[in-house]
């Protein structure tokens, strides 16, 4: 009988409020850290030259990669300018969009002390891959112009 209440005294400890604000710390903290990244850049205004650097390969080439516009996305997604984020980078918003989601379920699952499992199959991951290509080269023609940033 000493075993068992011993087991039933550490599962009321590891199902406490201590254990869960453990289980949800680095959640939180990487909330923290995106946070603080969408505050400075809603801040420091990436529509005024000289506060970040100028994309390298559209610099060199004039090719928008498929990053461009994101730090002007994320300024209007901070101001709540939702069509101006979308027109900046609208590959960027579905980004937040998913960051959030995925934050959300990350946090449901570790109170409940349960790990998260994000596995991209090969059909997945060329997927993505196949979706950061066609938006790359879609906003480079002459008709993807509407997702210039």
């Amino acid at each position: 009988m000493r075993g068992v209440n011993t087991e039933r005294a550490q599962q009321r400890v590891a199902s406490g409020a201590g254990a869960v604000a453990g289980r949800v710390a680095v959640p939180a903290g990487v909330l923290a850290a995106v946070a603080g990244a969408f505050a400075y850049v809603g801040t420091v205004d990436p529509n005024q030259p000289g506060h970040y650097p100028v994309c390298p390969l559209l610099r060199l080439t004039g090719v928008y990669c498929p990053g461009c516009g994101g730090l002007r996305s994320a300024y209007a997604f901070v101001h709540g300018d939702w069509a101006t984020a979308l027109q900046a980078n609208a590959l960027a918003v579905a980004g937040y969009l998913a960051f959030a989601v995925l934050w959300t379920v990350w946090v449901i699952r570790a109170a409940r002390g349960q790990p998260l499992r994000i596995e991209l199959g090969p059909v997945q991951a060329w997927s993505l891959g196949a979706l950061l290509l066609v938006f790359t080269v879609v906003r480079n023609l002459p008709f993807g112009g509407w997702l210039h940033p």
